[in-house]
């Protein structure tokens, strides 16, 4: 669609009036799960949860314990997915967003850069979160914060940072003339064998988030994570569909999402009752840039998002989790919104505690879906994931208490589940929720000092999960 060529569409179908329900306030009482209350751990009688009546948990796959080939787990679990496996198990590629040149885990004669501690684990999980297996698959990236699950069984694995030996040091103070790659890729992870560490430059060099793939077109849409700056929200056209390739190709066009009749459109802050946008895709013409004279990271981590908002593409707050569902895309705006009184400003570029949005990969339409009225009702959502009924379930990243929170497509926002405070890890947050085969189990990660997974099931009928 070129850019005099736009769509206008009236709001309807599900999350409809979400945004209101989010203008109102608070969380609403849904019929079916009841209030939470404290649960035990089945692996060690701790409690970490507070479930509904009837639901049970185990974590599994600690940070510093041993995967199968004899090698240590790293910590920072952050975006997960699962597959179908054998005898009703799951596959779950897990992201850890290990930051730094502290050295790869697991074989370093596989690992992208020997220097950077990121990458992706494989488990093979029962239902009930017992391991059967578990080994790294990817090793050697940095900062693997989310991606997504692939059709054709693989994850995409995506680099929240632009570190590399040609970029000065970030924020941490790290070294990166330690680092022998550059970073800020997106990765293909195949269920059942190591990826080939092979970055799809093509997809851009800025602070990935997670990715999203549109099966009718063949389009992965990307979510940018850029904290003190604006972020965007992009789409990578494969040169081959991937599922007839069978694989994510590089060498294909990046664009970045414009509002087509307003150029530069700021979408982080607060927004009206409904909102609704037609939108065009301005192209990347140098999605990998390279850099002389070793700028700044704050530099550096622009230089491709600049290039966007220079042919008009709209700002958002720190994009972060995005699934695709039913040929719509969600996607949430970690502070995104406007500050509401008594809520303080969050670090970061952004003013609010969180929007989420609703791109038609049909129609080209924008849509606002929800945007927290205050911090006590949802506060700084990260990663998303979607059930079979459709209801959308948020992980928190808030300043307090953090809860799994979901979004029917009636508009309710209601608590699911919230996180028991780790004595000592003010900052232990949820990421990577994802529902397993046939939807008996919602896994999820802690990430914490100590990170963990955890497997929840229970009697999902009697809510909309």
């Amino acid at each position: 669609m070129d850019r005099r060529r736009f769509i206008v569409a009236g709001i309807a179908g599900p999350f409809a009036g979400v945004a209101c329900a989010g203008a109102k306030g608070g969380a609403k009482p849904v019929r079916g799960y009841g209030p939470l209350r404290p649960v035990r751990d089945l692996r060690d009688g701790k409690v970490r949860l507070h479930l509904p009546d009837g639901f049970k948990y185990r974590s599994f796959s600690l940070a510093g314990e041993k995967f199968s080939d004899g090698s240590t787990v790293p910590g920072r679990h952050d975006g997960m997915a699962a597959f179908s496996g054998p005898k009703g198990s799951a596959v779950l590629i897990r992201n850890h967003e290990v930051t730094g040149p502290v050295g790869a885990f697991g074989d370093k004669d596989r690992a992208y850069d020997p220097a950077a501690g990121g990458g992706t684990s494989t488990l093979q999980v029962t239902r009930h979160g017992e391991v059967v297996k578990s080994v790294p698959s990817l090793n050697g990236t940095m900062t693997n914060c989310s991606g997504g699950p692939m059709v054709w069984r693989a994850w995409v694995s995506c680099e929240e940072t632009v570190n590399g030996p040609d970029v000065a040091d970030d924020h941490t103070g790290a070294d990166n003339s330690k680092l022998t790659r550059k970073h800020g890729y997106i990765f293909e992870v195949p269920v059942g064998r190591a990826a080939t560490a092979r970055p799809i430059k093509a997809a851009g060099r800025f602070p990935h988030e997670s990715a999203a793939f549109d099966p009718s077109s063949g389009a992965i849409y990307l979510t940018e994570d850029n904290f003190s700056f604006p972020s965007g929200f992009y789409r990578y056209l494969p040169p081959k569909h991937p599922v007839l390739a069978g694989r994510l190709l590089d060498g294909g066009r990046l664009q970045m999402l414009a509002v087509g009749d307003e150029e530069r459109k700021d979408l982080s802050a607060g927004q009206r009752r409904g909102a609704a946008y037609g939108t065009v895709w301005v192209d990347i013409d140098d999605p990998d840039p390279r850099f002389t004279g070793r700028p700044s990271y704050d530099e550096a981590s622009q230089a491709v998002g600049r290039q966007g908002r220079k042919k008009g593409a709209a700002i958002f707050s720190r994009l972060e989790g995005a699934v695709h569902h039913q040929g719509t895309v969600y996607f949430v705006s970690t502070q995104g919104g406007a500050t509401a009184p008594g809520d303080r400003k969050p670090d970061g570029f952004g003013d609010g505690r969180g929007q989420v949005w609703a791109y038609e990969t049909w129609s080209g339409r924008l849509r606002l879906v929800y945007e927290s009225p205050r911090s006590s009702v949802l506060d700084l959502p990260d990663n998303v994931t979607a059930s079979r009924r459709g209801t959308l379930v948020l992980c928190e990243d808030g300043d307090g208490d953090n809860f799994l929170r979901g979004i029917t497509k009636a508009g309710e926002l209601f608590d699911f589940c919230r996180l028991q405070p780790i004595a000592g890890d003010a900052g232990a947050e949820f990421a990577g929720s994802t529902f397993g085969p046939g939807g008996h189990t919602l896994y999820v990660n802690v990430q914490a000092a100590r990170g963990m997974s955890i497997a929840i099931w229970g009697p999902w009928e009697r809510g909309p999960f």
